[in-house]
């Protein structure tokens, strides 16, 4: 059995979590199915890695707020005005001008279009003094998204908010959340996210993830095995094989959840979401992630990332059905 210490275990239990990285707004195709060149319309939802995960920690009662940044227009008030409607604290979120953040998407079950408006991102102009405002000792934990880690300012923040967060105490999530669009290289990539994963408390990411940091694909899964000796867990996913987690003494591999995907995006938000909301809620680690796999079936057989988010009587239903 895997164990977090009671410490640990007293952290999670603060119920209180700041999620820092990318925030904006998805246009979904519609009708479902349909590709974005044929749309007859278009849906709106909130969408972002760090946005999702907030969206699913609040949706499963933890308390969430986000560390971002918005454009200063009609899409970045879309995006505070749906965070507020989510319940997730945005005190940390500030709206820049000159900036974007808008995803053009569709529903399909395999590869989908997306189209990103990212040249000049807002979520990536988060500062050091938008991090020096955060009250970490009152938090269970911090977590942060590799693609707050791809560019500067962003990149010197996310750091520094790793680094205040662990000497205030509060446990350090990483979800490697890598997209090579967001990125000048895939060596700088590996080695600024690598970098992260040494000093945090927890990693997650998938197959092509722990690869991407471990030099080769096939270095992956041992990676993940020796960050976890000096962390609380590493969990290694590989889609719909399930996953493996690693902890000082022991691993275990969770099944993924039978579900008809209506789109692949969102998995790797809810999953996190799910899980560390158990894990605030006093759950052991292997049920946690449990958890955390069926939200991530409950996300990618909807539509939308945000709205297909459910909360604890859904999920609850969901894994008595499944």
């Amino acid at each position: 059995m895997v164990l977090l210490s009671p410490a640990e275990m007293t952290r999670f239990a603060l119920n209180r979590f700041v999620v820092l990285g990318r925030v904006g707004m998805d246009l979904y195709a519609h009708p479902p199915g349909a590709r974005v060149e044929e749309a007859l319309s278009f849906t709106p939802a909130l969408g972002g890695s760090a946005g999702n995960i907030a969206v699913a920690l609040a949706r499963q009662g933890a308390g969430a707020s986000l560390l971002s940044c918005v454009a200063d227009d009609a899409v970045g008030r879309y995006c505070l005005a749906e965070l507020d409607r989510y319940g997730v604290g945005r005190r940390h979120v500030l709206s820049v001008p000159g900036r974007n953040s808008l995803a053009v998407t569709e529903t399909c079950a395999n590869h989908c279009q997306v189209v990103l408006y990212r040249s000049n991102a807002a979520d990536l102009a988060v500062s050091t003094a938008q991090v020096d405002a955060v009250d970490f000792a009152a938090i269970g934990a911090l977590v942060v998204t590799g693609t707050a880690l791809s560019a500067e300012p962003s990149r010197s923040a996310t750091l520094r908010a790793i680094k205040l967060a662990k000497v205030a105490g509060a446990l350090t999530i990483l979800d490697l959340d890598y997209r090579a669009n967001a990125w000048a290289s895939q060596s700088e990539a590996a080695s600024v996210c690598l970098r992260a994963a040494q000093v945090c408390d927890a990693i997650i990411g998938n197959d092509e993830e722990f690869g991407l940091i471990a030099g080769a694909y096939d270095r992956g899964p041992g990676l993940a095995r020796d960050l976890a000796a000096g962390a609380l867990f590493t969990i290694y996913k590989r889609g719909a094989e399930g996953s493996t987690t690693f902890a000082a003494q022991a691993e275990f591999e969770t099944r993924v959840f039978s579900v008809k995907a209506q789109k692949p995006m969102g998995a790797g938000d809810g999953f996190m979401g799910g899980l560390l909301a158990a894990l605030a809620r006093g759950l052991l680690l292997p049920e946690a992630v449990r958890r955390g796999s069926a939200t991530a079936a409950m996300i990618v057989a909807g539509v939308g990332c945000a709205p297909a988010s459910p909360d604890l009587a859904a999920l609850d239903r969901f894994m008595a059905k499944h």
